[in-house]
């Protein structure tokens, strides 16, 4: 046997190298062993679905931005006229921006709180000149819809029914029946000077209310 060992000798150590070298390979590999697929690809999915949770929580700037309107501001401010405004704001604003009110103006009777819309028409009324309150719209001021011209929202008087009439500073519910009644009975209006044919709308009021109202 010693023999045999000492004539194979390099065999010998040849397979001794090779028994520790395997042993030694397999015993590195059991020690790193990669990471799961699955679990990479789940915390790669997290990432991702995170990164779509904020982008999603992001404000969007272009819907937030207000749209530029213009609103007709009449009656007892300082400087009357056409205002360019925001959807934002609300009358008190537009009013600032008209110089304020006069001292006779009647400030019980508008809603400053209200939101100004588009066309819209703001008429501040004088200390003891009755106001008329609508849905929708501050007592004092006028929103005019419905039966208005598309001349700066200016109420048609041969359109116009009773209640939309009433919107009109100085027309209450009889000088509204008796427009409506003189147009049905004569025909339309022909200029706006002929509403002072109606009863009780002399002079006075009709300065108040030609700035307001259209035939066409």
């Amino acid at each position: 046997m010693k023999e045999w060992l000492i004539e194979h000798k390099f065999t010998v150590i040849a397979v001794v190298f090779i028994v520790f070298g395997g042993s030694y390979y397999f015993y590195v590999n059991d020690k790193e062993e990669p990471a799961p697929i699955n679990s990479t690809i789940g915390e790669n999915k997290l990432q991702t679905e995170g990164v779509e949770t904020e982008n999603k929580k992001q404000p969007n700037q272009a819907a937030a931005q207000p749209e530029k309107i213009m609103v007709d501001v009449k009656g007892q401010v300082k400087l009357p006229g056409v205002y360019q405004s925001i959807t934002s704001e609300r009358v008190i604003d537009v009013i600032g921006r008209a110089g304020g009110l006069t001292d006779q103006a009647d400030q019980t009777q508008v809603n400053f709180a209200e939101h100004v819309q588009d066309e819209m028409v703001i008429y501040i009324p004088a200390k003891g000149e009755v106001g008329v309150t609508t849905q929708g719209q501050s007592e004092g001021s006028i929103t005019v819809s419905g039966g208005t011209s598309q001349n700066q929202g200016k109420i048609n008087i041969n359109k116009a029914n009773e209640q939309e009439l009433q919107n009109l500073p100085g027309i209450g519910p009889a000088k509204a029946a008796a427009i409506v009644e003189y147009r049905n009975a004569s025909g339309p209006f022909k200029v706006v000077e002929d509403l002072k044919s109606i009863s009780g709308i002399g002079e006075k009021t009709f300065d108040k209310l030609k700035d307001l109202i259209v035939v066409n």
